[in-house]
């Protein structure tokens, strides 16, 4: 399925006009310092041949798009 040139034109310029628009938000916006987030203790347990901590896989099992019962179904270089 191609798409013909008038429409690639149509598909340039209202691209144009929305990096015009964000940058132009972006601007507004100033000078932001880089934050990180410090916690006292990390959720993840590195230790070797430790099973992992049930909250943390409940964590990591709530924000994957995809799941089957006890694993996460990821794609590879789809983004």
């Amino acid at each position: 399925m191609s798409v013909d040139e008038k429409r690639v034109k149509e598909i340039e310029k209202e691209t144009k006009d929305l990096l015009d628009k964000f940058s132009k938000q972006l601007s507004v916006i100033g000078n932001v310092e880089e934050s990180n987030v410090v916690r006292d203790e990390d959720r993840r347990n590195e230790s070797e041949g430790e099973k992992c901590d049930e909250e943390f896989r409940d964590i990591m099992f709530s924000n994957a798009v995809q799941k089957n019962k006890d694993f996460i179904i990821a794609e590879k270089k789809k983004w």
